[in-house]
């Protein structure tokens, strides 16, 4: 149905172009916004902050500045910062063998596995043996238990295959064997609250009404398609990821760190943009330059299992398709049906984009590319 709630919000003069590509996606033919949000940072400043659409399916409740929605695996590129933060402070490294801090990960020949290698979807625990189902997800001890006693799916280092649920688990377990605080305490402690940013891993009940209701793709936008390698299929098949699971209450008090962060895309601006501006926003900083520099070192640069050519930091993605605008050196993640955060920190660009009407894209979107295009063109940064 036809939305029409008006685009709000403010944009900084010269940057017109990237509020108008942001409501266009409103009128298109096919695939139109439901709801959406968009924030555009350059050097620590904020010149594009925009919202606009429906927050319900109905096309009843407008989109507010401060609307939450589940990013998908967006939230992968937050963890990642928050694991490089913890490698900036000396408490671990990318080489370190997980085992080191989580012991009982050494089941099973796992022992020399490193926290790069997860971070970089080489670990070979792309899913789980056992048979794993939403309840097993929501339980933080069963899902890590049973990813600790079990065999790597390939010799680890070998070849990378898209950890889609497992690499929050795994990173996330890191987390709290190293600080004491579960991911999603560290995530709000540590990133969130210092940069006033609205990110989430486990959405208090308090906050829930302020969540979108996602809106499915019409075409079942299955993560790797029809017959992914049987390999990567390990990472979506079981449990088979349920487009429309966010819209449960269980789902957003989870703490499911690869896929279930709730957050607007001002959070993620925000938190992208401290990324972009040598880790320093509003004179606050989370990480230095050194570890931002660790953060987007490249460790796979190949064909993964599950979404093909890939150039894997550590736990964020380089911009192997024009997902985060024209440049190679762009990084983040994007999530399932759209959704993204990134940096470029030689022009010192962050994007936040957050919205509710999945695509049936898995990686990126035709909304999303539109809109970082038209970023990086007002920006003046070279093609």
């Amino acid at each position: 149905m036809a939305i029409d709630f008006p685009v709000s919000g403010s944009v900084k003069p010269g940057f017109e172009a990237v509020r108008d590509a942001f409501a266009a996606n409103f009128r298109r033919d096919a695939d139109a916004e439901q709801g959406a949000a968009l924030a555009v940072y350059i050097r620590g400043e904020c010149v594009v902050d925009v919202w606009g659409g429906a927050a319900d399916a109905a096309g009843t409740k407008p989109w507010a500045r401060d609307t939450l929605v589940n990013v998908w695996s967006a939230s992968k590129g937050v963890v990642a910062i928050a694991v490089a933060m913890l490698v900036d402070r000396g408490l671990i490294s990318y080489d370190d063998p997980v085992s080191k801090y989580w012991p009982e990960f050494a089941q099973g020949g796992k022992a020399a596995i490193t926290i790069g290698q997860i971070l970089s979807h080489q670990s070979g625990v792309n899913g789980w043996v056992e048979p794993v189902t939403f309840d097993d997800l929501a339980d933080w001890e069963r899902a890590t238990a049973l990813l600790a006693a079990q065999t790597p799916f390939w010799p680890p280092g070998t070849a990378a295959s898209y950890h889609a649920l497992t690499h929050g688990f795994l990173a996330g377990e890191v987390i709290r064997r190293v600080t004491g605080q579960d991911v999603g305490g560290f995530v709000r402690d540590a990133i969130a609250g210092p940069l006033g940013a609205e990110f989430h891993i486990g959405l208090p009940l308090v906050l829930d009404w302020r969540a979108a209701e996602i809106v499915p793709a019409p075409v079942d936008a299955m993560p790797g398609g029809p017959g992914p390698h049987p390999l990567a299929a390990k990472a979506v098949g079981n449990p088979r990821p349920d487009p429309g699971a966010p819209n449960m209450r269980a789902w957003r008090a989870a703490q499911i760190p690869a896929a279930n962060g709730q957050s607007s895309a001002h959070g993620l601006g925000r938190i992208y943009a401290a990324i972009a501006n040598a880790g320093t926003l509003d004179g606050v900083r989370i990480i230095s330059p050194a570890g931002i520099e660790g953060l987007r070192e490249v460790r796979f640069d190949g064909t993964d299992l599950l979404l093909g050519p890939r150039r894997w930091a550590a736990g964020v993605s380089y911009n192997v398709v024009p997902n985060f605008g024209p440049l190679a050196a762009t990084f983040g993640h994007s999530g399932w049906g759209g959704a993204f955060g990134c940096a470029n920190v030689e022009h010192g660009i962050a994007i936040g984009y957050a919205m509710n009407r999945m695509t049936n894209s898995l990686v990126g979107s035709p909304r999303g590319q539109s809109i970082a295009a038209a970023v990086f063109d007002a920006a003046g940064a070279p093609a």
